[in-house]
């Protein structure tokens, strides 16, 4: 007979059993508390008593232990477990309504459902690791579940499961399935698009297209290579349901020796695209491999020796193929036609141009021949007169050239590009731009919300249209949507920074701006302006002037009244706002 007092005996080990884990923390709570410890601690502590205890409750489940910004629940059932986590990001979503958005509260959540360890009110184990793991990857104010969750959930919910694939988690020796958990009850969130049809980004399958390397003999011919990917993230990114991370930040792996899931990891995506092009007199050959990042597995690969004339023809048959190859995670997805030159010197010239355009001023300048000698040899070519319209445009407004003729150009050469393809999405933003300069700020915004419709995954109409956002008088969207330009674009050109600090000065969110335009990226774009003045309005007129000082001395000409005379801002106080900051700074009237 055994002794019951022998810790060796089956009466003193851990309970095993099955069991639904919710383990749950709050994004960003570092930074909540250090905006405001107490406020912020008094808050979560209110959420768990009120919301978060009657929900899992409610559900059948108990909190087996709170630490600092989380929690573990458990449940003996998979449905009640994954019915309170939705039940409480709705709620949360309503009470962070009345809260700014840098003061809300988000939970981060993940469930597994495994065989688990209990001993003195306690869990621990594989089940519970899981759990925690998955929290960990998932989104603000998202939800992700292991496969075993997903088996005795599925069509038992009226919520969707979105396929993730396999991930590989600390300390976990074997890949675990993960599901995106997304409800349409629950609003998108905080208004990142123009229009609230489009889906959410997190909703979306992940791709990157690296920079094709080039091997031929001639290093000229990487614009060639270069321009081919970067015709195939456009063309990808019109893919509905596909989330297509912007070329700045996909090539800015071009000559490193990276590995794959790496690159996946960092850009945040689970496809990648890698391939190399030889083009050598009057053929061309491609190699191009779809990689799932998840696993390292190829879900495509091919290899395309053609006729150089063929050329576009061959973009096209390689993004069906990509698309196809994707077929188990984006059923419904077909490519999109677009409209093409078929002049390929008219092409090389562009590519040229479009690398050099927006690079800096002289980069502008220098572009602009090259896209009129493309327009020259293919006169519909709509994508050329786009960006020629874009060095006109932003020669004038960002670079120091004359207001005339560029402006009246901008706007002639823009109508042209869309005239020619209405389904061009830069033709759209562009025009939209210059609308907007002209004082003609819905039908700019309008032209934007066009170009989204077309291509949502373009991360620099996002950014931009921060911008417009500001001069709407609608700042806390225009931050939102700078951040959506973040995701898409991870490593973004330093004015992303700019228009982000512009957003947030425009909200009063002094001190988010100054550490944005701080940034080492941001340095060179007219951020010392912005900063100079988000310091001045914080009573910091030492380090404001300081600022101030340095920007004049790169821009001497500088005036608050000039700046102010050419400012679309739809309402007088809006434009009032930065004339302060500048002025307080001590930057010339």
């Amino acid at each position: 007979m055994l002794d019951d007092s022998d810790p060796t005996t089956s009466s003193a080990r851990p309970e095993r059993k099955l069991a639904a884990i919710l383990a749950a923390d709050v994004a960003g709570y570092s930074g909540l508390m250090e905006r405001d410890e107490e406020g912020t601690h008094e808050r979560l502590r209110v959420l768990l008593r009120n919301v978060v205890r009657p929900a899992v409750e409610t559900h059948r489940g108990r909190i087996v232990k709170t630490a600092g910004d989380g929690l573990i629940a458990e449940f003996s059932s998979a449905i009640e477990a994954v019915r309170c986590a939705v039940e409480l990001q709705q709620a949360m979503t309503e009470r962070n309504a009345a809260h700014p958005e840098d003061r809300r509260l988000m939970f981060r959540m993940g469930i597994n459902l495994g065989d688990i360890m209990s001993e003195d009110d306690d869990i621990f184990g594989d089940g519970v690791n899981i759990a925690a793991r998955l929290e960990a990857l998932a989104d603000a104010g998202g939800i992700l579940i292991s496969h075993t969750v997903y088996e005795h959930v599925d069509r038992k919910l009226p919520v969707r499961f979105d396929d993730q694939g396999e991930r590989v988690l600390k300390h976990i020796a074997r890949p675990i399935r993960v599901y995106r958990v997304c409800w349409e009850a629950v609003p998108a969130g905080p208004a990142l698009q123009p229009e609230s049809t489009q889906p959410r980004l997190q909703d979306k399958v992940s791709i990157a297209v690296l920079p094709f390397t080039n091997m031929s003999s001639d290093p000229e011919q990487g614009f060639f290579g270069d321009g081919l990917a970067e015709d195939l993230i456009t063309d990808l990114s019109k893919v509905p349901g596909l989330l297509v991370i912007a070329r700045n930040s996909s090539f800015a792996y071009a000559g490193r020796s990276v590995d794959i899931r790496a690159i996946a990891r960092e850009l945040g995506v689970r496809y990648v695209i890698e391939g190399s092009v030889r083009r050598a007199s009057a053929r061309v050959r491609i190699n191009a491999q779809l990689i799932d990042a998840t696993n390292g597995s190829h879900l495509w690969a091919d290899r395309f020796d053609r006729d150089l004339a063929d050329i576009f023809t061959l973009q096209d048959e390689v993004v069906a193929k990509i698309v196809s190859a994707l077929a188990n995670v984006l059923p419904s997805a077909r490519p999109i036609a677009r409209q093409r030159t078929t002049n390929l010197d008219a092409y090389d010239l562009f590519v040229r141009g479009r690398v050099l355009a927006m690079q800096s001023p002289e980069g502008n300048r220098a572009a602009r021949p090259l896209l009129e000698k493309a327009i020259e040899l293919d006169p519909d070519f709509a994508e050329a007169y786009a960006w020629l319209a874009m060095t006109h445009h932003f020669g004038w407004l960002y670079w120091g050239e004359a207001v005339d003729p560029h402006r009246a150009q901008a706007r002639v050469t823009a109508e042209r590009a869309v005239l020619l393809d209405p389904q061009n999405a830069d033709a759209h933003w562009i025009l939209g731009y210059v609308r907007a300069y002209d004082g003609d700020l819905a039908g700019g915004v309008a032209g934007f919300q066009v170009a989204l419709r077309i291509n949502p995954n373009h991360a620099d109409v996002w950014a931009l249209l921060t911008d417009l956002m500001v001069f709407e008088g609608r700042a806390v969207e225009g931050i939102d949507c700078a951040l959506k330009a973040f995701r898409l674009n991870p490593y973004p050109p330093g004015w992303y920074y700019w228009v982000l600090g512009w957003a947030q000065y425009a909200a009063d969110r002094y001190e988010d701006a100054i550490e944005t335009l701080r940034q080492d990226a941001a340095r060179g774009t007219g951020s010392r302006r912005l900063l100079a003045a988000s310091l001045a309005q914080l009573g910091c007129i030492e380090e404001a002037r300081e600022e101030a000082r340095l920007y004049l001395a790169a821009i001497p000409n500088f005036s608050v009244d000039y700046w102010a005379s050419g400012q679309p801002f739809r309402k007088d106080a809006d434009l009032q706002h930065f004339i302060d900051g500048y002025v307080k700074a001590g930057l010339p009237k």
